[in-house]
């Protein structure tokens, strides 16, 4: 008997090494940043058998082969939609600004999608300004809604927001709504599709949990889009979810969520239809891209430029931190980040340590409490390096600050989904507006002077002189900041 127990922890063990060993040279024959592949090396190691499961489940940008080879060929579709819109102003690239010029070449070149001239954009930054807004234009529509959130939450503003729906399809309005299956699964279990289903909306369920599924396709790859379109010709997006934050994690004690949202006028609303569109046949959804209008929009007197930017694993690899790294170098005399989860990739963290470097004035507007610990934790870590090259770092004590926006100069601006963590940056589905219109940029500039009067800014000297035991935590989570 105990032979046989000697023989089978052997093959046992040997097995196990074999695996690690497989898992291992697999970490280091991918091609990722160095930090990255250190860090799941460093799980695989140290987290028996967890750590090698936990790479198979999470360590790869995998969708599905069908899901992806799906996506891929309805992106051409996509592309040749939204070719249409640059018939709008056959020399708008000549009315392109200083930073719209590079960030438009780059993702015409890398998406395939134009910058769009003639738009109206408004921004909204409270709770009643948004969702009154949002209800106006849902209950003015006339022929199609589309809606992708990350979260759908029961109460309030929101509810009211799904009986306006449910009222739109009784009049014929045609509605589809795409919601994260992990972000919005209680609301997805619940009462609220039963009766939307019911009148005639369309609701489907993106890149569904299934524990079936957990070695085909990496479950943590999110859906965090945040889109309402009326009538393919007035859109919204930005950061927040289909929530009210009066109802939403009041026991979470970060404090109410603050959020904004950019209502667009215009051939950029045409930009984000097609993008939900093309989000809702890759969930298997019938082709509702091909019915987009011929946009018949003409520029008017805003000549500025707008710049819708979707990202995520099945599109070009990278292109959200290729247009921000863009700004970040181009930038002469100031940035402005703001963001609820901040954990840097080293391409990011080295920009705004060399922008800081050349006399630029470097801001960083963060939440004081997150609802996440171990980013909060993370994040904490890259303060010293940051703090010591001169970039000034704010917490926000007035609720958990979920704006996502970055502003260069006073004159380009980056409003939509994205975190500033990597999960954001290289893997989830994300999507943002880039624009230097002068009004709007002057409304976010005096939007986060609001949010600085709510802030303490961090000083080196005394950062320095926090306890042992925050700089050992910090430190721990930092190793595994790579991966969050």
């Amino acid at each position: 008997m105990d032979k046989l127990y000697q023989l089978a922890l052997w093959f046992g063990l040997s097995a196990y090494y074999l695996l690690v060993a497989a898992v291992s040279l697999r970490v280091a024959l991918k091609r990722r940043v160095v930090g990255v592949s250190l860090a799941w090396l460093l799980v695989i190691f140290i987290v028996p058998i967890g750590g090698v499961l936990f790479y198979l489940l999470f360590g790869e940008r995998y969708l599905g082969r069908r899901r992806k080879r799906r996506a891929q060929v309805l992106y051409q579709t996509l592309r040749e939609s939204l070719a249409e819109t640059t018939r709008l102003d056959p020399q708008y690239q000549d009315n392109l600004g200083a930073y719209a010029h590079p960030i438009h070449t780059l993702c015409f070149k890398q998406l395939g999608i134009p910058s769009t001239l003639g738009n109206q954009l408004e921004l909204l930054s409270t709770p009643t300004d948004i969702f009154t807004r949002m209800c106006q234009d849902i209950e003015h529509a006339q022929s199609t809604i589309q809606l992708e959130f990350y979260i759908w939450y029961e109460g309030g503003k929101a509810d009211h927001v799904a009986n306006l729906l449910i009222a739109a399809a009784k009049r014929g309005v045609e509605v589809h709504l795409i919601l994260d299956a992990a972000g919005s699964r209680d609301f997805l279990n619940g009462r609220w599709p039963i009766r939307m289903r019911y009148a005639g909306i369309h609701v489907v369920d993106a890149l569904s949990v299934n524990p079936f599924k957990m070695f085909l396709r990496r479950l943590d790859l999110r859906q965090h889009r945040k889109i309402l379109v009326i009538d393919n010709q007035i859109g919204y997006t930005g950061s927040m979810n289909m929530i009210d934050p009066a109802h939403f994690k009041q026991n979470e004690g970060v404090g109410q969520w603050i959020d904004v949202m950019i209502r667009i006028n215009g051939a950029a609303a045409t930009t984000l239809a097609a993008i939900h569109a093309w989000d809702w046949q890759v969930e298997g959804g019938d082709s509702i891209i091909k019915r987009l209008p011929e946009n018949s929009f003409q520029p008017n007197d805003n000549r500025y430029a707008v710049q819708v930017i979707p990202s995520g694993t099945a599109l070009p690899s990278n292109v959200i931190q290729k247009v921000l790294l863009l700004g970040i170098y181009h930038a002469r005399a100031n940035i402005t980040l703001c963001a609820p989860y901040f954990v840097p990739s080293e391409h990011l963290l080295e920009a705004l340590i060399t922008a800081a470097a050349r006399g630029v004035n470097v801001e960083l507007i963060l939440p004081d409490k997150n609802d996440s610990m171990m980013v909060s934790w993370a994040s904490r870590s890259f303060f010293g390096e940051l703090l010591a090259a001169g970039v000034t770092i704010y917490r926000f004590q007035g609720g958990l600050l979920h704006t996502k926006a970055v502003m260069f100069d006073n004159e380009h601006c980056l409003v939509g989904t994205v975190n500033l963590d990597m999960r954001s940056l290289q893997l989830n589905s994300e999507v943002t507006l880039a624009f230097d219109d002068p009004k709007l940029c002057n409304d976010i500039r005096l939007l986060f002077d609001q949010y600085r009067n709510h802030s303490y800014a961090h000083d080196y000297s005394i950062w320095q002189q926090r306890p042992l035991v925050s700089k050992l935590v910090e430190q721990f989570f930092y190793m595994f900041a790579p991966l969050l």
